[in-house]
């Protein structure tokens, strides 16, 4: 049949059947050739991920159980113990040289570059001034609650997160961030009503400041879900890109500010001039104290570096999510090192807090399913109207 029309065509030129085939032939090679090259930038692509998520999981993992260790060992500086989670920012730097800042090469008057400079400050004194706060209350939390409480308490930020980002991010509220904000809520609250009595006792906790502790960190959860939905304002109004070097920077400068902040708050309580003495007085010896102080700092910003990372490569929110994960490790870990009772109610609330966080996960993988459905869409309508 074919050689019937091509016999039957009086524009049949042999040639043509040979470019066709060469076309077709190298058509296919670019393609297969396109295709192992993006298989081999998605196997790129997701052991960054894995890498940023281990650093995420370690640094807050270790830095929580530290700041255990300083409390239970002597230490008694509330702003030394908030310090210590921003001031160690300098390392960042060292990354930032390998991803140098890329100027906005678009033509602007020095009125309004000077605008912009003085509108970028004044966000970074905000968000750090804020950082600082928020991190002053986690410690509050972190002194006068068990590290399972303490950790599964945290775990409604993700809640706090669904709300501000409705308001301020515009993002909808399903039915599964619906489920998960109850849920959540539900997790937080047994806690709060049934408190763990003989723990408080053998740490010489009174109830009131116990229930200061757990208000603390539901108003360090709250402030930080505030702090990431006021953070993606500013990457997408102020600064109007979110490059690797540009979220370093974000977070290089708001940990600066959180930094002087605390140091200020440190010598105006009093509790600079009570560290040597604390120094001397700490259980396990100078040398640990400042080993702990150390550790704590850097993983603190091995922290950082994981979420800062995650955010350039996938999203904040996927950042403020993977960051629960170390949800059911840190309780285990207080469990095994510090000894710490696992009774009913923390295991039902931190089913809870689980079935919550499974609930986040899956609205955010239906999200993203229906965002590569859209996108697939998109590219194959020009190819399909090219081809008609």
């Amino acid at each position: 049949m074919a050689d019937r029309e091509i016999e039957s065509s009086s524009h049949y030129y042999p040639d043509d059947d040979v470019k066709e085939l060469i076309a077709v032939g190298v058509s296919t090679t670019t393609e297969e050739g396109e295709q192992s090259l993006l298989l081999f930038s998605r196997w790129k692509w997701w052991f960054l991920v894995v890498i940023n998520v281990t650093l995420l999981l370690m640094g807050q993992s270790g830095a929580v159980l530290l700041g255990r260790f300083y409390f239970d060992q002597g230490g008694k500086s509330i702003w030394m113990a908030t310090l210590v989670q921003s001031v160690a920012f300098p390392i960042l730097f060292f990354p930032l040289l390998f991803f140098p800042h890329s100027q906005n090469l678009s033509v602007t008057t020095d009125l309004s570059m000077h605008s912009s400079t003085h509108t970028l400050i004044m966000v970074y004194i905000l968000l750090g001034t804020l950082l600082a706060g928020d991190n002053f209350m986690y410690t509050i939390g972190l002194l006068y609650l068990p590290i399972s409480t303490y950790s599964l308490i945290s775990a409604s930020q993700l809640a706090f997160n669904a709300i501000f980002s409705f308001f301020i991010n515009a993002q909808k509220l399903t039915l599964l961030i619906l489920n998960s904000v109850v849920f959540l809520t539900i997790s937080a609250s047994l806690l709060a009503i049934h408190s763990d009595s003989s723990e408080n006792e053998i740490r010489n906790v009174t109830k009131s400041k116990n229930m200061v502790g757990i208000w603390s960190t539901v108003s360090a959860s709250a402030g930080y879900a505030l702090l990431l939905c006021l953070m993606q304002v500013s990457f997408e109004k102020v600064l109007k890109r979110e490059t690797f070097s540009v979220v370093l920077e974000m977070q290089i400068w708001t940990s600066f500010v959180a930094s002087c902040v605390c140091i200020v708050g440190m010598f105006a309580s009093g509790e600079g001039q009570g560290l040597k003495d604390e120094m001397r007085r700490f259980k396990a010896g100078r040398e640990v104290y400042i080993l702990t102080l150390v550790g704590t700092a850097l993983a603190w910003q091995i922290c950082s570096v994981g979420v800062v990372g995650l955010i350039y490569l996938v999203s904040s929110f996927f950042s403020n999510v993977m960051s629960m994960l170390s949800l059911p490790l840190v309780p285990v870990a207080a469990v095994l090192l510090y000894h710490e009772h696992m009774n009913g109610v923390k295991i039902l609330a931190m089913l809870f807090s689980i079935f919550g966080f499974s609930s986040y996960i899956y609205q955010n993988y239906l999200d993203d399913t229906k965002f590569k459905e859209a996108a697939i869409r998109h590219t194959a309508t020009p190819e399909t109207s090219i081809s008609s």
